[in-house]
């Protein structure tokens, strides 16, 4: 139970209950399942509160006395009495301008970033003004009556969403007139519009002061925070400050909150834990689940056509996946509405239409509403769930999905446009506009590997237990001092320093932090030279490193698209791991030697290469031969030869039948293997750290390369990653972007401040290389002695790196897969006692 310091009246277009008629003609109460109603009645009722909102009747219908809740009632409204509900009755023609004629026509289009959908008439505005104004009469009786059995209570009014954008002003005139204390509060449940959108609607300066006339304001994201701080600035002349995120207005001062809603988590979970199976598959059969309200901000079309787009390109999937579509019924007297169920229908059949076998049909369409236990189900019994809304506040069906993930895990897709993709960050996120990225992104959601799902979905499922609803209301409580806790104001990112990256990793990387630093080489800890000879790191930069790499509990590995001797020869620092040809060769600092297989006919086809390009290795082109494959740079080509040699050297990779991958002003030769720095950077987390190495170490990734984007791709959500450019239309999967080495340097710099003295120094300068299951001065969680990290931690110390100990390993995809879902780490060989000559084992 979340309580509250104030008596609370909340205010919200809707009573939490729905009022209707049974066979006797008489009322009673319908529960409602939404998280608003879930998260804040309890606490209504606990401080004896009060709930404004409208009733589902107009003045016409014959009204009687709210019923008081069924006895048998289970719901979070069973403890509210009728005296605790203030229901607002308003004839149905001025409801109807009102709420559809200005709140769906204007603001839900408007808001949701679709102004050419919005309709602005004066009437329907006028309208929504007088309705706000008769919430607002009301609203001032709820507080006259709590202060009237509480003197000395401060009551707490809390607006919600787009329909009370205008009461707030009225209220505080009124209270004061009537020497009523109140504090008020403003909450969102959709987008805010960016300035020059919001600035489309002819009054937008008095809704926005409107908002101010509360004394907090709070949005799902903080995005949705600086579109209005920026509006009031721009459009009031507001002083503001972002930093704190504080609007100055009429001598007062606003405080603007990001407070993302979520669900009740456990609710889910036991709806989940006794639903029957309501979906029934073939053991090769996978689900896809979309669930949404038929709006057009829901994407349903293009979510749709990208599925068609999906068993094109990648025709194994046919009668092996379903796409379960369920569309709730939405505003179906509007015109708009009923044409997006015609297309959606004509469409949905003309795909079942081509794709439909005499066993199967691609798409299952629901249209109707389904109960809790079914949709709970849903939920449970599906592969992938598809949540990509074209712009929408929050969307918590991604959350109700991860919650009843309580079986075989899923995979959650997820549009950026949505609230949730800023804090769900293991889910795979899909601009649903780019049908052809979108269709991969389907692809790559069935077909990822198991241990992969668990982590994200662990992650996930971690995070929206421990942020439920409930914590949601904490969090605003905070905001307006109605809990113990004081609210902590965020601040907003500042020029790059050293100091800088504390907003990037403070959080993340702690003083007992366990610390992998995955780092490139080329552009990363070296700056790009016209030759690779000349890539060399600074002083400064090799020193730091060095230091890291003697830190207790750091690991540092270096993963570069240059040989595995060049690299290491390059950086030369002991106690590290390096990756060699973009993962393909792997060191560890105990010697163990991973090397990826590659096909017998891609060697014969290098070999082939390797002396063919030699034509045109000329006026400063040149080959470089790797373990793995060739980079041909053509960087100190003069300008006069340049088009001839590049255009010959394409048309030698393609004769010869080797894909050409493009690097920095060089064309290279890659194994034809579903192998990257992606799949590198989890084997080497798995190897030092073993399965569970998300919840045990922090993982810091830096690159600069289009190579690079498949770590960060594969880390995303699991780690921090950094993308070095100066390009700004760059896309990256990076959590951050720097521009140059020297930001490397100084995240370098800042880790090693931040982790730097947790021992003291040693004889020879560096930090005693110990573990925390040994030291007692470390603060890291213990590893147990027989972990890999431990055992390859003190072989290092005794085995100089010049001597490895090879291993060969020949790892198919499945094996590859099996390997690294095991609870240990991969075999080794041990460094005490290495073999005479390289084995070759097949895993």
């Amino acid at each position: 139970m979340v309580l509250s310091t104030s008596p609370m009246v909340v205010v919200a277009n809707r009573l939490p209950f729905i009022l209707a008629k049974d066979s006797k003609g008489q009322l009673v109460r319908k529960q409602c399942a939404g998280g608003l109603v879930t998260a804040v009645a309890p606490v209504v009722v606990e401080t004896e509160g009060l709930w404004v909102g409208w009733s589902g009747l107009h003045e016409e219908d014959s009204t009687g006395e709210i019923p008081e809740a069924d006895p048998n009632d289970q719901s979070p409204t069973a403890g509210l009495k009728s005296k605790q509900v203030l229901p607002v009755c308003l004839p149905k023609k001025k409801f109807d301008d009102y709420y559809n004629g200005c709140c769906n026509a204007t603001f839900w289009p408007l808001f949701h970033s679709m102004p050419d959908r919005a309709v602005f008439q004066a009437d329907k505005w006028e309208a929504y003004r007088q309705v706000n104004e008769e919430f607002a009469m009301l609203t001032v009786e709820a507080v006259k009556k709590l202060v009237n059995s509480n003197p000395e209570c401060i009551p707490l009014v809390w607006l919600h969403d787009y329909h009370l954008m205008m009461a707030a002003n009225t209220i505080r005139e009124r209270c004061d007139e009537l020497g009523l204390p109140i504090k008020m509060a403003f909450f969102l449940h959709i987008p805010f519009p960016s300035w020059d959108i919001m600035r489309l609607f002819p009054w937008d300066d008095e809704l926005l002061q409107g908002i101010l006339g509360c004394d907090s304001v709070g949005f799902h994201v903080e995005d949705y925070c600086l579109n209005f701080i920026d509006c009031c600035q721009r459009r009031l002349g507001c002083r503001v400050d972002r930093q704190q995120m504080l609007v100055e207005h009429n001598n007062r001062s606003v405080s603007v909150h990001p407070l993302p809603i979520s669900i009740p988590y456990e609710r889910f979970v036991n709806l989940a834990e006794k639903a029957p199976q309501v979906v029934k598959n073939h053991d090769q059969e996978q689900l896809l689940l979309g669930v949404d309200r038929l709006d057009y901000t829901k994407g349903l079309v293009h979510r749709i056509k990208a599925f068609e787009t999906l068993l094109q390109k990648h025709p194994e999937h046919i009668e092996h996946v379903t796409f379960l579509q369920v569309a709730v019924p939405s505003r179906t007297d509007v015109k708009e509405y009923q044409e997006l169920k015609e297309e959606l229908d004509q469409l949905i059949g003309r795909i079942n239409g081509q794709f439909s076998t005499p066993n199967w049909s691609p798409i299952r369409y629901i249209y109707g509403c389904v109960s809790q236990d079914q949709l709970a189900a849903f939920y449970r019994d599906s592969s992938v769930a598809v949540v990509t809304p074209l712009r929408d506040g929050m969307n918590l069906v991604a959350k109700e999905f991860v919650a009843c993930q309580t079986g075989e895990p899923g995979v959650l897709i997820l549009s950026p446009f949505a609230g949730a993709g800023t804090t769900m960050h293991e889910a795979l996120l899909v601009n649903p506009y780019e049908t052809n990225e979108f269709a991969e992104v389907i692809h790559r959601a069935l077909t990822m590997p198991k241990d992969e799902r668990e982590l994200r979905m662990k992650q996930l499922r971690r995070r929206e237990r421990e942020r439920d609803v409930n914590f949601w209301l904490r969090s605003f409580l905070k905001t307006v001092d109605c809990l113990s806790d004081d609210s902590v104001t965020q601040g907003r990112l500042q020029p790059l320093t050293e100091e800088d990256f504390s907003q990037f990793l403070s959080s993340y990387v702690t003083e007992s932090s366990r610390l992998a630093l995955l780092l490139d080489y080329d552009g990363t800890l070296a700056p790009i030279a016209p030759h690779p000879d000349l890539a060399r790191m600074p002083s400064e930069t090799r020193h730091v490193l060095e230091k890291l790499a003697h830190m207790p509990d750091v690991n540092v590995a270096i993963i570069s698209g240059r040989s595995l001797q060049n690299v290491k020869s390059m950086v030369g620092i002991e106690g590290i791991t390096y990756a060699g040809s973009h993962g393909f060769e792997i060191l560890h600092p105990d010697g163990t030697l991973f090397m990826h297989p590659i096909p017998h006919e891609y060697e014969v086809q290098l070999e082939t290469l390797k002396q063919r390009l030699q034509e045109v290795s000329t006026d400063g082109a040149w080959v470089e031969v790797k373990q793995t494959g060739i980079t041909f740079h053509y960087r100190e080509v003069t300008a006069a030869k340049y088009s001839s040699i590049t255009s010959r050297a394409q048309e030698i990779f393609s004769e010869v039948g080797i894909k050409i991958h493009q690097s920095h002003k060089a064309y290279e030769a890659r194994p034809p293997v579903t192998w990257d720095k992606g799949r590198a950077a989890i084997y080497i987390l798995r190897s030092l750290f073993g399965l569970d190495w998300c919840d045990r170490v922090s993982t810091i990734y830096a690159g600069d390369d289009k190579t690079d984007e498949d770590a960060m791709r594969a880390l995303q959500g699991m780690a921090v990653t950094f993308r070095v450019t100066t390009s700004q239309i760059l896309r990256t999967a990076a959590s951050h972007r720097l521009p140059n080495t020297d930001a490397v340097l100084t995240m370098l710099k800042w880790v090693e401040r931040r982790l730097g003295a947790r021992l003291p120094n040693n004889s020879n300068g560096f930090r005693q290389r110990t573990f925390s299951a040994s030291s007692h001065g470390n603060h890291s969680p213990p590893i147990h002695p027989s972990t890999p990290q431990n055992r390859s931690r003190t072989n290092s110390m005794s085995k100089p790196m010049g001597e490895p100990t090879k291993q060969m390993m020949v790892i198919t995809d499945k094996v590859y897969h099996d390997l690294i879902s095991r609870k240990s780490s991969p075999p080794r060989c041990s460094s005490t006692s290495p073999p005479h000559s390289p084995t070759r084992s097949t895993v």
